[in-house]
Order: C-alpha cells, then structure tokens, then sequence
C-alpha cells in the first residue's frame, strides 16, 4: 500500500470520531431545543387554562354577587316557575308592619295573593298575575326564596309541603300612603315622598288607581283603548310631565355656576311679560299678567316670575346647562328597579330664541316625572347630594329572623353645599314671600317651588299643578313632589296638599 493511501486512511479514522461527537452534540442540542419548545408550549397551554379558569371563578363570582338575584326574578326564567311550585309566596310589609300582600289558601286548595290595603299602595306594590309589576317583580326573587334550615325544607319536602317564602319589608310608611291617597281623591296625579339622607321611599301614590284584588275580572276594562283613566300607569314614576316653574330651580343654579362673583348682583325690571328679541310677536306672560318690578334672583324664585327666567334661559351657556340638566336625569335613565320613564330636554345652542325663553320656563319640550322632580328636592335638602331612592328595608323569614338588610343606594354629588344653601334660602322665601304661602306655619320650616305646567290636550289648553318641597328646612326628615293634572296653579292646588303631608309625617 501506498504511504499517501495510508495517510489518507489514518486521517479518515481520525476524522470520523470528530464527526459522530459533533453529530451527537448537534441531536442533543436540536433535542434539548424541541423540548424547550415543548415546554414553552406547555407552560402556554397550562398558563391559559389557569386563565380560563380564573376567569370562570370571577364571572361565576360577579354572577352570584350582583346579577343572582336579578336572574331569577326575571319572569324569562323558567327555574322561577319551580321554585315557586315549592314556595309558599312570602308577604310584603310596610315599615311600619301592615300586610301589603300576602298569600292564602281558598278552599279548594289552591293559592291566591290577597292585597289588604287594595288600591291605595297598588302602583308601588304591583300584582302577580297577568304578569308581575311593581315590588311583585322587583322582589321576585326574595318572596320566593325561603331561608327555613336545610333539615325543615327536607322534611317539607318528604312530607310534600311547600317552604315559607320570605317576608319583604318595604320603606313604605302605611299612614303616610293612605293620607296621601286620600288628598288626591281619585284626581289624575301623583305623590311621592322621601327621606332625603337616606334615600327610602316613604310614599308612593298614583291616581287614580285600581284594585289588584279584581284585577283579574276587571282586566278586560283597565286595558281597553275605551278607558281613558290610565288606572295601570304608575304617573309618579312612569308619567311625563312638563316641569313648569319647578324647572326655575335648575335654571338659577345654572346662572349662579355661570356668575360664580356677582350673581347676587342680577336684576330685572319685570313688566309682566317678556318679548322674543328675534320676534316681538313671542311673548312670555307672567301668571294673570301680574307685574312683579324690580327683582333679584332670590325674589325671581319667589314670585315665579316667568319674563325674568325667560330672559335667563335666552342668556345662559346652553351646552354647560345640558350638562347640569342631564345630572338631574334629563336624557338619563334613573333606576329604582321599577319601570320609569326617562326625563327630556331637548334644546340646543342653537335652537330658537322662542324655544329657549320656553324652556326657561319649563315649557315647551322639557319634560320630567315625578321622582325626578323629586330627587332633585331631595338633593338640595341633602347639600348637595342625591341618596337613590330605594323601596326595600329588609328580608326575612317567616318567624321574623332577619337574613337581608338594604342599606343606602348609591351617593351623587349634584352641586355643592354652598350652592345647595343658595337654593335652599331661595325655596324658603317661596314659602314666606311666595307662591307657597300655603304651607307657612309655625310648627316646621318648609321649603319648595311651586310650577303650573301649560300642555295641550285634544286641543284644550290644561294647566297641571306641581309642588316641589322639604321640611323642615335646618334638618330635613321628607321631601315631597306633588303633581295634579289639570289643576290650575300649584301654589292654589298641589301646595296645600303637600303641607297636609307634612303636617301628617312631622307630627310623629
């Protein structure tokens, strides 16, 4: 053999070697690099299901906490309907302890919801056939849990007797329900009260009304296009109504928060009337064309004086006043868990002169409900801040046990508290100067704003009444709106039915 073949062979074996280590090195490394990757991937898969699974326990977490109990009162769920076949359904009760519902056995066994206090609390407690309205729907949820202890319901349910639906306490005061009823006297109208600090509805009236105890053998009638009453339409919470002078009070607070150093400085001749500088054929009169001369805003307020506010509502910053109107929900939704219907304000910066001296009055397309109205009178008494109504006290068993307690709804800052003292001392000269002198007395200082609301009706001009107020002024307990349709001023009309709701709650 050749000395180069030789070479050649020797330096192949050496060779080789080199090249299986190398090879084994590049598997092990192309290896360990599948792997990382696998595990790369595993750990990705592991992270999302924990992902996932987190995710479950808070959407299962938030369901349970916030939305149970709106679930299953809604009348789309059919587990409802079982749960209410093993339910006896509980009561509901005034603050105050009066049966408002309750549920009875006839005497061929089948179950059906006796209403005491008939028409008087129908509208704020509602019904349960033909549907569910009113606190029916809205505690739903709790007349047809039973918090009995595991070891009763099963012995219930071995000997096949239905569970105690639990007892719903409202924040309804019976004899405040009933004096109110009774002031309204079948006319088309509206009361509602408050307690402002803590936001419970004290009385809740719509008129007229109907009885849930024949609902079902008068239903034909209620709902028929004949019957013009509108029985089933809650007016305090449903019914929209043109806000008249009431609106006075958001239009100074306006003015005030657009002269923040020399509001106190306004003034106005009044004449009794006031003319579209665009178009002198526009007119805005004053009440019977009285004259009012010279005033400032607090006097404006107190006499009602229609030309002075609609000369404001022609100067004001239109934009900025759809801003504070909307916190007053105007174009927004105020929830108290039963059906409302939302307020309107429709004007814009560049609307019509006319449409604004109108609106400044609380005329043309401005329009409120009751409760809205209410809730701000309710903020003014409470410097400044809106407690949301609330119409639940308390759950509990059947023996009386608390298992829920309702606490305060949510808190807004509507103004300040210096701003709320203005419109406070302004409220209180309506009542000592004013349009509501109906309500001066000397046992308690009231506060409010009178408002005769102008609308067309099968072209009939009618003039609906409103009474906005707290008492007493330094530490108010209630806060009231008042509404009668088609009752002439509210100074004549609505004013001194809220003085006899005053009367009848602060006595206590």
């Amino acid at each position: 053999m050749r000395k180069s073949e030789r070479e050649e062979r020797e330096k192949g074996r050496r060779i080789k070697p080199i090249k299986r280590a190398e090879i084994r090195e590049r598997t092990e490394t192309e290896l360990a690099l599948i792997k990382r990757k696998q595990n790369r991937e595993m750990i990705f898969i592991v992270y999302l299901f924990a992902l996932l699974f987190f995710g479950m326990i808070v959407y299962f977490s938030y369901f349970i906490l916030f939305q149970a109990k709106d679930k299953m009162g809604s009348p789309y769920n059919a587990r409802i309907d079982y749960l209410a076949s093993k339910t006896v359904r509980g009561e509901i009760l005034s603050s105050d302890g009066k049966v408002l519902a309750k549920t009875e056995k006839k005497e061929d066994g089948t179950e059906v919801r006796v209403y005491p206090e008939g028409a008087v609390f129908a509208h704020p407690v509602g019904y349960s056939e033909k549907g569910k309205t009113g606190l029916e729907a809205l505690g739903n949820y709790y007349l047809t849990n039973s918090s009995v202890n595991p070891i009763q319901k099963l012995i219930n349910e071995v000997e096949e007797r239905k569970n105690p639906g639990d007892t719903l306490v409202t924040t309804l005061d019976s004899n405040l329900q009933k004096t109110a009823y009774s002031l309204l006297d079948g006319k088309k109208g509206s009361i509602i009260c408050m307690e402002p600090e803590s936001g419970k509805v004290l009385a809740m009236v719509s008129s007229p009304s109907f009885d849930p105890n024949t609902l079902d053998e008068n239903w034909n009638q209620l709902i028929s296009e004949d019957n013009t009453e509108g029985n089933l339409l809650n007016r305090g919470t449903q019914g929209l109504y043109p806000p008249g002078s009431t609106f006075k009070l958001l239009l100074a607070l306006e003015y005030i928060r657009e002269h923040p150093g020399d509001w106190q400085n306004f003034t106005f001749q009044c004449t009794g009337e006031y003319k579209d500088p665009d178009n002198p054929s526009n007119v805005v009169h004053c009440y019977n064309g009285e004259v009012h001369g010279k005033l400032d805003l607090q006097s404006a307020i107190a006499d009602s004086c229609n030309s002075a506010f609609a000369k404001i509502g022609t100067e004001i910053d239109v934009t900025r006043f759809q801003s504070l109107v909307q916190d007053f929900y105007y174009n927004k939704e105020l929830s108290i868990g039963l059906p409302t219907k939302t307020g309107r304000f429709s004007l814009q910066a560049d609307s019509p002169t006319w449409l604004k001296m109108q609106s400044g009055i609380g005329q043309g397309e401005t329009l409120c409900t009751p409760l809205q109205n209410l809730c701000m009178v309710s903020a003014i008494a409470n410097h400044g801040k809106l407690v949301l109504p609330r119409l639940f006290s308390e759950v509990r068993t059947k023996e009386g046990i608390v298992v829920k307690h309702f606490g305060r709804e949510e808190e807004r800052t509507l103004m300040s508290e210096s701003e709320s003292a203005t419109l406070t001392e302004f409220m209180r000269s309506v009542v000592t100067e004013g349009t509501a002198s109906a309500l001066k007395t000397k046992s308690y200082a009231a506060c409010g704003k009178t408002g005769s609301a102008q609308i067309t009706e099968n072209g009939k001009i009618k003039t609906n009444a409103w009474f906005v107020g707290f008492a007493p002024m330094e530490n108010p307990h209630i806060a009231i709106a008042v509404l009668v349709e088609d009752g002439e001023t509210g100074g004549k009309t609505a004013a001194p039915l809220a003085r006899k709701i005053f009367d009848s709650y602060l006595k206590k």
